[in-house]
């Protein structure tokens, strides 16, 4: 008895399979570009450490591609961890003049 495996309808001549690579290429290509404006965007405005920055933007991929929107809900998130580390570090930075300031008044 043949055992059906399930990838019989994923040839290259299924235009349903070509047109749904088709669609998730173009939204991998999409939020590939919106990721690179919201690194440089934040590169530009926050002093945080790139890789950090990189390290938020690919967590807030990997959520989106969790929903059923990823192209929707990519930008919001992304920026809201960009947000997120740039607060981290600027309280980091803070805490580090503070502790100087502290240790050059003993």
């Amino acid at each position: 008895m043949k055992q059906n495996s399930g990838n019989e309808n994923r040839g290259n001549g299924n235009p349903a399979w070509n047109a749904c690579k088709a669609l998730c290429r173009k939204l991998r290509a999409q939020i590939g570009d919106v990721k690179e404006a919201i690194f440089a965007e934040a590169s530009r405005a926050f002093s945080a450490p790139e890789q950090l920055v990189r390290l938020a933007l690919n967590e807030a991929e990997a959520t989106a591609w969790q929903t059923q929107y990823p192209h929707l809900v990519f930008p919001a998130l992304a920026a809201e961890k960009v947000q997120a580390v740039a607060a981290w570090n600027a309280h980091q930075e803070f805490v580090r003049r503070d502790r100087r300031a502290i240790t050059l008044a003993a």
